[in-house]
């Protein structure tokens, strides 16, 4: 009854949903931005931020040396190093674009290194970005500095040259240990380079140390994913992310690669999950917020015990700035009421910066009504439970109430007047909860409903 019950589950919500690391989401932003308005905007958001909270800052650095072809991330694949130091050129005029607009340094609380593979930047390109940025800003007390590193490339040499530029938290791209999976996704990776990797850091003081694992991938099994997520276990890393595999080869197009056949189906995948999940819980590790698992002693656990754990572009982040600053090739900005996004090609990119104009192409600005669902999708994504404002009441009561009532019936959340609660069995689904709060699709899926009831009648 209870596989049942899972399957009838897994079939009914494998649905395409965001994984909601804003709201409004990016597919509904528009071209048509007024730019000089949101460069206005951000200039008056610095100016009334608290200094003392400082901002964040995320710098897309897009290289890859191979193709990983489940990777849904902007990059553009190379083994010409010599791309290096002509891109942190151009990532340091954009950072001195934003400089020009603000009235005093920023204090920099959070600073994200993703990609693409950072460390495919040499560890002394690595040092001359971050000292550019840090010499132009303060850098806060209680600063986070964080990089995305791939286990193959990234050398104790860059390890050690980040520990003393202030990193203390690295996330490796494990996302498979199984041969015959590597070999799909075009991601061979030996065990023995995770673990040098891994014992390099801690080696040198890095106090965190993240595993991005996928669940959904091609020819995975549940005998596969038990064995990579007993040998990652046994490394013991203080926080684990584990993503489900979207499947986008219409935007993605390596993905075009994969015989769809060999992809598990929907009840399969959530027994992945499950899986993964058991087997991460019995080993110590928490499930905190959408697809993530800590270690007690990991400040994200921490974070999350104390309801202030955030998301935004970076992922979960252990602070809440009001600024979030995106550098480099398509990456995003978000002042709390707008969003925008940069160019998408390094050519587009660079061509708006050597003409000195900031490069973004795309974007958002909030309404009061798109900040207050916001909250909603935060709070569950967060905290596994928001409460409901009464001036959202008609709202809510149009929109997401339906929705919700199914959730429930299903037995993924509790629902009550004043708001809901995620339940244990929710928590695979945290993003489909998510989307009830998400008016555009929300009216979107009535309207859709609508003209099918009328072009029935």
């Amino acid at each position: 009854m209870q596989l049942h019950i899972k399957k009838t589950l897994a079939e009914k919500y494998n649905l395409p949903v965001p994984r909601y690391t804003s709201y409004p989401t990016v597919p509904v932003w528009t071209e048509d931005i007024d730019t000089d308005h949101w460069k206005q905007l951000l200039k008056q958001q610095f100016e009334l931020h608290n200094p003392k909270d400082g901002i964040s800052l995320y710098i897309h650095l897009p290289f890859c040396e191979s193709l990983c072809t489940y990777c849904g991330c902007n990059k553009k694949i190379t083994t010409n190093h010599s791309v290096e130091e002509g891109y942190l050129a151009l990532i340091e005029r954009e950072f001195e674009l934003y400089l020009e607009l603000f009235h005093q340094k920023p204090m920099i609380r959070e600073l994200h290194l993703g990609g693409g593979t950072p460390t495919f930047f040499s560890p002394s390109n690595l040092e001359r970005l971050i000292r550019f940025i840090t010499e132009r800003s303060i850098v806060h007390s209680d600063y986070a500095f964080s990089i995305e590193g791939h286990p193959n490339n990234t050398t104790y040499a860059h390890l050690e040259t980040l520990y003393q530029l202030g990193f203390r938290r690295i996330s490796y791209g494990v996302q498979d240990n199984d041969p015959e999976v590597q070999r799909i996704i075009n991601r061979i990776q030996p065990l023995e380079n995770v673990q040098r990797a891994t014992v390099d850091a801690r080696k040198l003081g890095f106090n965190s140390v993240n595993y991005d694992l996928i669940y959904g991938l091609p020819k995975q099994t549940l005998e596969s994913i038990t064995t990579t997520m007993k040998e990652v276990i046994a490394l013991r890393p203080d926080r684990i992310a584990f993503y489900s595999y979207a499947h986008v080869p219409w935007t993605s197009k390596g993905q075009r690669l994969f015989d769809e056949n060999n992809l598990p189906t929907a009840e399969e995948k959530l027994q992945l999950y499950l899986k993964g999940k058991e087997l991460l819980t019995a080993a110590g590790y928490t499930d905190i917020g959408m697809d993530h698992f800590a270690l007690p002693g990991d400040e994200l656990y921490a974070a999350w015990k104390e309801g202030t754990l955030h998301r935004n572009f970076m992922g979960y982040t252990t602070h809440h700035t009001s600024i979030l600053l995106g550098l480099g090739v398509s990456s995003i900005s978000d002042t709390g009421i707008s969003f925008m996004q940069n160019k998408k090609t390094i050519h587009d990119y660079a061509s708006a910066i050597q003409n000195n104009k900031l490069p973004v192409f795309k974007g958002c600005f909030l309404s009061d009504e798109d900040k207050a669902f916001r909250r909603y999708i935060l709070n569950i994504s967060c905290k596994g439970y928001t409460t409901f404002r009464k001036e959202d009441k008609q709202l809510l009561k149009q929109f997401s109430v339906p929705p919700l009532r199914l959730l429930e019936k299903d037995g993924l959340i509790n629902m009550h007047d004043d708001g809901l609660i995620v339940t244990p069995a929710g928590r695979p689904f945290i993003r489909i909860i998510c989307s009830a709060f998400d008016l555009y699709l929300q009216r979107s899926k009535q309207q859709s409903e609508q003209q099918m009831y009328s072009k029935a009648i």
